[in-house]
């Protein structure tokens, strides 16, 4: 088996799995369809188009930068403008995810390829979301998706970096049987995208807390009775002794 990887990163993100029209919520992270559904967009597949050979895919993401939820009121009305609707919509801000498809490797490279030139734009979970640079990493060959996942540098920004401490443990989040222990059922797997009729089952997923354990050199945690400069935009004034006259 091969893993082709993905960097999922951009100002919002919302990766839903039990949304209804007036509460819109989002994962902490990824959802398998919400991946799957971007795969499938960037192959030029139709929303009535089957999805069969994909959903056979493992599916494992790595929280890289945990994101912020945020809550969006948002509002809507009908043409004519004589009836309106109201919905709670959350996001996740700042996130970045490192997301895996295991499978056989000629189509790991056809999704590859296709997400690098993708025939419909491509989104993280709504159309709200575009991404924020390249997200095809390239597929690795002869590599499992938990062994890919925990392999990959960290693909954190430099900022949340010097905010985090100076050992660091990403959680990884993976397919697993229903049966196995400490798995829970998330109903996002894609049966069919058809907007008249979307269906969706169950898969198992598995949480490893530490599923990557590393040093962080970069990391500017303050000691006691030091000041932080952490999201200081006088930060540098400060540092210049620079003082107002």
């Amino acid at each position: 088996m091969s893993t082709a990887l993905l960097r999922l990163a951009g100002p919002l993100q919302a990766w839903g799995s039990s949304s209804r029209f007036k509460l819109r919520a989002t994962e902490r992270e990824p959802t398998k369809s919400g991946i799957l559904g971007l795969v499938a967009a960037a192959l030029g597949r139709r929303r009535t188009d089957p999805v069969e050979n994909l959903r056979r895919l493992n599916f494992g993401v790595r929280i890289d930068q945990v994101g912020a939820l945020i809550k969006d009121y948002h509002t809507a009305h009908t043409f004519d403008g004589k009836q309106s609707f109201v919905s709670d919509r959350y996001y996740l801000a700042d996130a970045v995810f490192l997301a895996g498809l295991e499978g056989d490797e000629t189509l790991l490279r056809e999704i590859d390829a296709a997400i690098r030139r993708p025939a419909f734009p491509l989104f993280l979970g709504r159309r709200s979301c575009p991404p924020a640079g390249p997200i095809a990493l390239g597929v690795r060959e002869g590599i499992s998706l938990v062994e890919a996942l925990r392999d990959e540098p960290w693909l954190a920004g430099d900022w949340y970096k010097e905010q985090a401490p100076s050992k660091v443990n990403l959680e990884i989040v993976y397919d697993a049987n229903l049966g196995e222990t400490g798995v829970v059922r998330i109903r996002d797997w894609p049966i069919s995208f058809d907007q008249t009729h979307r269906k969706y089952g169950f898969r198992g997923a598995k949480h490893e807390l530490a599923g990557k354990s590393l040093e962080n050199p970069n990391s500017r945690r303050r000691r006691d009775g030091e000041r932080s400069t952490a999201h200081n935009p006088f930060a540098e004034l400060d540092v210049l002794n620079i003082k107002d006259e």
